[in-house]
């Protein structure tokens, strides 16, 4: 699926810069109002934590479709999305590449009642804090706990939306993946699915600038769900789990490396 590019006139640079802050303020409000009045109803519904965090998870992901359909909409930028159909499936980790700011919600809006991963900050924000929560997201505040988890929704039956670098690429460096999410892979997964992403240009939406710093011409992310990544050898090697989680990690890495460069995604 393909957002095509709008007419000149759209690509304005003081509009653009009037909708990047406008859907930067869309998003606190809807988080807060969210918060505030459809999960605290979600909650009262009949069934366990468990059916009200797929609920919850749900409403996400359509509030997050629903965002996507605002920026692109509103002519704030343009996007490309092959293979979403893969993504939701039991017990499947979904990995990613992370070099900008709106990846998550794309991987969230196009994954169905996905259990993501998120920054522990996310937790100490009013206008975030009750959404997380409500769903029933892992925070990354421990490693143990993290990897505690994000197992657990494996071994439930969900997916999950893990970056392994931890936090927005740095324009210029290479990519470093942390343990995290191989550990998590070779604990419960029962499928590792990569999402190569691509965000071109970067400025406004990469670590270290603020959300001003719009480019000149609009934004276009492009993301391709790639082929499942076995990881059924590295469990069956003989290794001890932390061996195992390294080098299913050193693997993943040069997945990536590789596969974004030949997709002309580097």
């Amino acid at each position: 699926m393909a957002q095509r590019d709008r007419p000149a006139s759209r690509d304005a640079y003081y509009w653009r810069l009037f909708v990047t802050g406008f859907c930067f303020a869309m998003f606190g409000l809807a988080g807060l109002v969210l918060g505030l009045t459809v999960f605290p109803v979600l909650a009262l519904l009949p069934g366990g934590s468990r059916r009200h965090g797929r609920r919850a998870r749900s409403v996400l992901q359509y509030a997050m479709r629903t965002f996507v359909w605002l920026m692109t909409g509103m002519g704030g930028m343009t996007y490309e999305y092959r293979g979403a159909e893969k993504l939701g499936r039991p017990g499947q980790l979904i990995v990613a590449n992370h070099p900008s700011l709106i990846d998550v919600i794309f991987l969230i809006g196009f994954t169905p009642a996905a259990v993501c991963v998120v920054k522990a900050a996310m937790w100490r924000n009013p206008f975030t804090r009750l959404p997380v929560t409500a769903a029933g997201y892992v925070s990354n505040a421990t490693t143990a706990t993290m990897i505690e988890g994000a197992a657990e929704a494996l071994a439930a039956g969900e997916s999950v939306i893990m970056f392994p670098e931890g936090t927005r690429t740095t324009p210029g460096e290479a990519m470093r993946f942390h343990r995290g999410a191989a550990s998590v892979a070779i604990r419960a997964a029962q499928v590792v699915t990569p999402v190569y992403i691509r965000c071109e240009p970067t400025a406004g939406l990469v670590k270290g600038l603020p959300w001003y710093r719009i480019p000149d011409r609009r934004v276009h992310l492009t993301l391709e769900v790639g082929e499942d990544i076995d990881v059924a050898p590295f469990r069956s090697a003989g290794q001890q789990p932390p061996a195992a989680s390294r080098a299913f990690n050193d693997h993943l890495l040069r997945t990536f490396e590789q596969e974004l460069v030949r997709r002309g995604l580097a």
